[in-house]
């Protein structure tokens, strides 16, 4: 006889895992082959984000994550890439979260069209906190006590890291310690787009469960 073992990470959660993992290999073959092959040298330039071709080449809106102008660029999104796959393995996400994070991937990019001085964009940091957010907002809608205060600090966390980056402040930014300018509009993007998306499968889920609920309670009284 086996028995079942709760603290088991989930098919879901290794999806989670998975997809960040792609994303983020797909990352490191692109920026390194733009590298190596002199025939590709405006590579980023033909398949990052720009607002301007967002109609036209709306394929832009999946690619444009992929771009890294740097490899301190590349090398932060990697570690973020890791982080994220943790907190979703951490947080055992159900195939929901896996879902909501695949549709916010070009949503994140669409997110950029209400600033349209930011004539390009690439890279995966505004996927990131769209995926960090989908967790927290998944935990604090169906966590435990603990998960809930732990998403809370997570999301108070990234509201403060957003407000510290001043994306009122212009399109791009400068920090310190970066070799290429930053687009915390992007984050902004990513962190709106991840709590609308989940907000939204959380509640269907919620339905889907209470129609479940009251569909067997039908069933029990005939």
């Amino acid at each position: 006889m086996t028995e079942s073992r709760t603290d088991a990470v989930p098919a879901s959660a290794w999806a989670w895992v998975a997809f960040a993992l792609t994303m983020a290999t797909a990352a490191v073959i692109l920026h390194w082959q733009g590298r190596a092959d002199i025939a590709l040298p405006h590579l980023a330039q033909a398949i990052d984000w720009q607002p301007g071709l967002a109609r036209s080449e709306p394929w832009r809106a999946w690619t444009a994550a992929f771009v890294h102008l740097s490899d301190l660029h590349l090398m932060a999104n990697l570690a973020g890439s890791a982080v994220v796959a943790a907190w979703g393995a951490f947080a055992r996400v159900p195939a929901r979260c896996v879902v909501a994070w695949i549709v916010a991937w070009p949503l994140v990019q669409f997110g950029l069209s209400l600033q349209p001085e930011l004539r390009h964009y690439g890279g995966l940091s505004g996927v990131l906190h769209a995926g960090v957010t989908i967790v927290a907002v998944h935990l604090v809608c169906s966590g435990s006590r603990i998960q809930r205060r732990v998403a809370t600090a997570v999301l108070a966390g990234t509201i403060v890291k957003l407000l510290s980056e001043s994306p009122w402040s212009g399109p791009i930014s400068h920090p310190p310690g970066w070799d290429i300018p930053v687009a915390p509009g992007a984050h902004v993007s990513g962190v709106l787009v991840g709590a609308i998306v989940t907000t939204l499968t959380e509640g269907i889920a919620r339905a889907a469960a209470a129609l479940r609920e009251a569909l067997g309670a039908i069933d029990a009284h005939d």
